[in-house]
């Protein structure tokens, strides 16, 4: 940055002057050659386990595929593959499972359409001067007038 001419002036500025019209620190210039030159590291930090994040997820489907259930969580093949002599953590399997499309499947909610008009509830009958009878038949009753 230091040695590049303006092209219009013809001049070589220096550092710290560059560093002082774009109004950032000498330091995060600094920074930023550092990390510019060391290569990032591409695989997860901390220790790697008995095996590799591939290894683990042929296991996964193993576990899977033999059992008799239909659907089984993480944590149930957390236990089976620790039962099995592989250790490993419960949150790489869930991980594992998540990015791999190997969870159980899960119920849909029944919620309604947004299109269709919602129930009228106690609460918002109430406002309107509607009485709800709770019991065996739980219709409106009209106000008495």
């Amino acid at each position: 940055m230091s040695q590049a001419c303006w092209i219009s002036a013809g001049k070589v500025y220096g550092l710290q002057r560059v560093c002082r019209v774009w109004q950032i620190p000498l330091s995060t210039v600094y920074e930023r050659r550092a990390r510019a030159r060391t290569p990032r590291l591409l695989a997860r930090r901390g220790p790697q386990g008995p095996c590799s994040d591939r290894e683990l997820v042929e296991h996964i489907r193993t576990v899977i595929w033999e059992s008799p259930f239909h659907g089984e969580g993480y944590r149930k093949i957390w236990a089976k593959l620790c039962f099995q002599g592989l250790r490993t953590s419960k949150e790489r399997t869930r991980r594992l499972m998540r990015e791999y499309g190997l969870q159980a499947p899960q119920r849909t909610s029944h919620r309604q359409p947004v299109d269709q008009p919602k129930p009228r509830s106690a609460q918002q009958a109430r406002h309107k001067g509607i009485r709800f009878a709770f019991g065996a038949a739980s219709a409106p009753l009209r106000p008495a007038s």
